[in-house]
């Protein structure tokens, strides 16, 4: 492959699991749980390494049905420990990512004769291998780089999910109570949420890493909330800023010669803070918003 397909192909897959997290992210943030998907991102490496210990490899579907049926206990475990236990949530996530992370490392060091893996092969990823990581058909055939099918199924399962589920995914955003009152399944919602975070957090390991993935999942929505206070406005910057990210990062990382995955989150974190000051010297600047100053809305 050629430099530009090769750069083509990166930035494409790049820019498709920033909207994919950033999709997912929007809702996090309404929900003031942003800090879950890092919980859930380093919550899921005991899933990982049952998973990885079963099927022999980290592309298994073993490995994200793991991964996943972790991220969903990581929810629950943190939904019981802030309205049951009535631990403050911060609290919550705290506790409960870092025990299971350790369980995970545990875990790893229990099955290091049984297993090739470590902790970092889950924490850390590298978007530049991605065009050598190919999908070879058992007839020989290249189809292309697997993981930018998997960003393709990523996004196609998260556009379909709020889809489906925008109208409940908003209102119990918004107010968790009135979505009970009027008989939305607002714990089943949540839990929904959660399970398409963890499986957004595993098929992504991969290209960019677990903790770059909190980053895209935190980031690119906190920056678009800066700039409009309505949910349809909210969710298209919040793509596009996923997209400027991708493209930024990497040439940015070819220039300097350094890590993509992490050259992206530190063009996010470039683009938030010069957002924050900005919106520091004109608090009413608005897009996408008819009159400035509100609270967000629909």
């Amino acid at each position: 492959m050629s430099f530009d397909q090769n750069a083509f192909l990166i930035i494409f897959t790049a820019s498709i699991i920033s909207i994919s997290c950033g999709l997912l992210g929007v809702f996090m943030m309404l929900r003031k749980m942003s800090m879950t998907g890092d919980a859930i991102s380093h919550a899921v490496l005991p899933g990982i390494v049952i998973g990885f210990f079963v099927s022999g490899s980290q592309r298994g579907l073993e490995v994200i049905i793991g991964a996943g049926l972790l991220g969903i206990l990581t929810t629950l475990i943190i939904n019981w420990l802030k309205t049951k236990a009535k631990v403050q949530l911060d609290a919550s996530i705290g506790i409960t990512f870092t025990l299971l992370f350790a369980i995970g490392i545990i875990l790893i060091n229990m099955l290091a004769y049984k297993v090739d893996l470590d902790q970092e092969c889950v924490l850390y990823g590298e978007i530049a291998y991605l065009p050598i990581d190919l999908w070879i058909t058992d007839a020989g055939f290249s189809m292309g780089p697997r993981i930018t099918y998997l960003a393709i199924l990523n996004l196609v399962l998260v556009s379909g999910f709020i889809f489906l589920l925008y109208k409940e995914l908003s209102i119990t955003s918004f107010d968790e109570n009135f979505g009970i009152v009027i008989g939305l399944p607002a714990g089943a919602i949540n839990l929904a949420l959660m399970s398409m975070v963890s499986y957004t957090t595993v098929s992504s390991f991969e290209a960019v890493g677990a903790i770059l993935v909190v980053a895209l999942l935190v980031v690119p929505p906190a920056t678009a909330f800066l700039w409009t206070k309505k949910l349809t406005s909210l969710i298209k910057l919040t793509c596009g800023l996923g997209i400027f990210i991708a493209l930024a990062g990497y040439y940015l990382a070819y220039v300097v010669d350094s890590s993509i995955a992490g050259m992206m989150v530190a063009v996010g974190g470039v683009v938030f803070l010069g957002s924050a000051l900005i919106k520091s010297i004109r608090p009413n600047l608005l897009f996408g918003t008819s009159a400035p100053g509100k609270p967000l809305e629909i």
